[in-house]
């Protein structure tokens, strides 16, 4: 098998119909499998994960990174694809990804950008800016300065795993700079993916200042140099609440 695409999940049963309706529409050749990583979720997203057919596997352990290496782990291909439960995907997503790969036969990874369904102005902006740096240092440097977790595609062969002592960016900025030093990390830019807009939902200041901030960047700092959770799980946002 070529593909898995390992879709971490908690509490998603709202989102993951589209999520997994656009994987269902993949115009790739050959066949791929969805895995659904149930991270302890309350409501019925392993009833609509296995409904919609995808492969549900369960990770108890609250934290994407725990949830996306038990996905690894359960994975047959031979390149894992990570997404999101609140993510869709155009026709041609895996088809790309895979071109991709043939036409860099020694990368380890391919990434892309993503853009938010229906988000405040800042929501535009700020992302738009972001990714612009992200493909002018892949032009420049050779590699992207980030990647998205929502969009991002590796190798299993030699892939050095999540640190599973981290949370939030250990999924992005911690396996971006794990994956660089195993080879070529490759930038498609105009493979883009619509997510959710939702973790906006609190606000600009909420937003930089708690999300990104605090659970974001000081999480992983703090994570990372005490090598254990000092700063756990961010609260999850969903449609009809805040709390998760």
């Amino acid at each position: 098998m070529r593909f898995s695409v390992v879709v971490p999940a908690y509490n998603e049963a709202a989102s993951l119909p589209a999520t997994l309706d656009s994987l269902r529409r993949q115009d790739l050749d050959g066949g791929f499998e969805v895995i659904v990583v149930d991270n302890g979720s309350r409501d019925a997203t392993a009833a609509v994960a296995a409904a919609h057919g995808a492969r549900v596997v369960v990770e108890p352990v609250r934290g994407v990174c725990n949830a996306r290496q038990t996905g690894v782990d359960a994975a047959h291909g031979e390149i894992v694809v990570s997404t999101d439960a609140d993510t869709t995907h155009p026709a041609d997503w895996l088809r790309r990804i895979d071109r991709r790969f043939q036409t860099h036969p020694e990368a380890v990874a391919v990434a892309g950008p993503c853009r938010y369904a229906d988000p405040p102005w800042w929501g535009k902006v700020f992302p738009a800016i972001g990714f612009g740096v992200v493909g002018s240092a892949a032009r420049l440097l050779g590699r992207p300065s980030y990647v998205t977790a929502t969009n991002l595609a590796f190798r299993r062969t030699g892939f050095v795993g999540y640190d599973t002592t981290l949370t939030q960016g250990g999924d992005e900025v911690d396996l971006l700079r794990r994956l660089v030093l195993s080879g070529q990390v490759v930038w498609d830019a105009g493979n883009v993916v619509d997510t959710s807009s939702r973790r906006f939902r609190l606000g600009l200041v909420h937003t930089v200042v708690v999300s990104y901030g605090y659970y974001y960047v000081l999480s992983t700092l703090v994570n990372r140099l005490a090598r254990r959770r000092v700063i756990g799980v961010a609260p999850a946002i969903r449609p009809s609440n805040t709390s998760g």
